[in-house]
């Protein structure tokens, strides 16, 4: 799988970022949610799985979904 960056909120210190794969999904750069109380919210988190948290406004480098 291939990355391109969409966009960061972060300037150059890497994190929060948002991109795009060669395989048409997004990927999130984020910090890691330790929370326990987050955590429990969280639906059907596998082994395989991480939670992370971004602002909001890293959003607007999400390209619209294909059809709209």
């Amino acid at each position: 799988m291939r990355l391109r960056l969409l966009g960061t909120s972060s300037g150059k210190t890497g994190c929060p970022a948002l991109y795009k794969t060669d395989r048409g999904t997004i990927v999130v750069q984020g910090k890691k949610v330790h929370d326990p109380e987050a955590l429990a919210d969280v639906v059907d988190l596998r082994d395989d799985e991480l939670v992370v948290e971004i602002p909001a406004n890293l959003l607007r480098f999400a390209p619209a979904p294909e059809g709209e």
